[in-house]
C-alpha cells in the first residue's frame, strides 16, 4: 500500500478492481451503438487505509470511535472501513447506523461538520451485495475541514435511513437519488420523483438500465433510441 505520508498529499493507493467495463455506457447484451466499442475503463474502489492516515484524520476517527464506544457499541460494527483517497476522509458506515452517526459528526465540539453538501448515488452493478453507494460530503464551517460518509445497499434490499433529521437541507438529494438510483431513504419526509414523470418505472442512471429511450424531434429530424440505431462499430 502506499506510504500515507503521499496519501495525505493527495495520491491515490493501489485500488481494489471490482469490474471491467467496455463502450461508452457500460451495458452488456443491450446494442451499445455509441461507437466507443474499443473504450475500455477498469472500475475501482479504495481499500481501507491503515493507520497513521496523516493530517487530522487520525484524531478525527478516534474522536468518533470514542462517541460509539459511548453509547455501548462497538466500533468496528458500526464502521465498516476508513478510506483515505485523493486527500479525502471518507468514512464507510453501517447503514442502520448511518443517522447516529452522522449526529455525531455533526455536533461533537472536536468534529462540528455542521454542513452536508447532499448526496451523491452511484451504483456498481458487479460489487456484489454492495451495489448501491450513497457518498454524503460533509464540511465543517468551525474547523474548515471536510469529511465524507458513505453507505452502501445491495440492490436486493435498497434501503437505507434518511439524513434528513439531521441535516433537513438533504431532502430534495435524497429524492434525486432514489429517483435516478432506487435508494430507498426510509423516514424521509416526501420521497417523490424529483426529475423524471410520477409515473415512470425505473430508475435511469443505474449501469443496468436499458439504454432503449424516447424518440425526440427536432425541426422535423427525428433521434431514435439509442437501442435502435445503427451499429457504428
Amino acid at each position: 500500500m502506499t506510504d500515507n505520508s503521499e496519501l495525505a498529499r493527495g495520491s491515490r493507493p493501489k485500488l481494489d478492481i471490482i469490474n471491467e467495463d467496455h463502450a461508452m455506457w457500460g451495458v452488456e447484451g443491450s446494442g451499445d451503438t455509441s461507437g466507443f466499442d474499443t473504450f475500455r475503463r477498469t472500475v475501482t474502489v479504495a481499500p481501507p487505509a491503515v493507520r497513521p492516515y496523516g493530517s487530522w484524520f487520525d484524531e478525527a476517527v478516534d474522536v468518533l470511535i470514542e462517541l460509539i464506544t459511548a453509547e455501548g457499541l462497538v466500533p468496528d460494527e458500526v464502521i465498516e472501513k476508513v478510506v483515505i483517497d485523493r486527500g479525502e476522509l471518507i468514512i464507510f458506515v453501517v447503514r442502520e447506523h448511518s443517522p447516529m452517526v452522522a449526529k455525531m459528526l455533526r455536533d461533537d465540539q472536536d468534529l462540528r461538520f455542521e454542513l452536508c453538501l447532499g448526496v451523491s448515488a452511484v451504483h456498481y452493478p458487479a460489487d456484489k451485495g454492495r451495489e448501491l453507494h450513497a457518498y454524503t460530503a460533509l464540511f465543517s464551517i468551525t474547523h474548515n475541514r471536510q469529511i465524507a460518509m458513505e453507505v452502501v445497499a445491495p440492490d436486493s434490499d435498497p434501503h437505507m435511513p434518511t439524513l434528513v433529521g439531521v441535516y433537513p437541507g438533504n431532502d430534495w438529494h435524497e429524492r434525486e437519488a432514489w429517483d435516478l438510483m432506487g435508494i430507498v431513504f426510509d423516514g424521509h419526509p416526501g420521497l417523490t420523483r424529483s426529475a423524471m414523470p410520477d409515473d415512470w418505472v425505473g430508475h435511469p442512471q443505474r449501469k443496468d438500465y436499458p439504454l432503449g429511450g424516447i424518440p425526440v424531434e427536432y425541426k422535423g429530424a427525428v433521434i431514435p433510441p439509442p437501442d435502435t440505431r445503427r451499429s457504428y462499430n
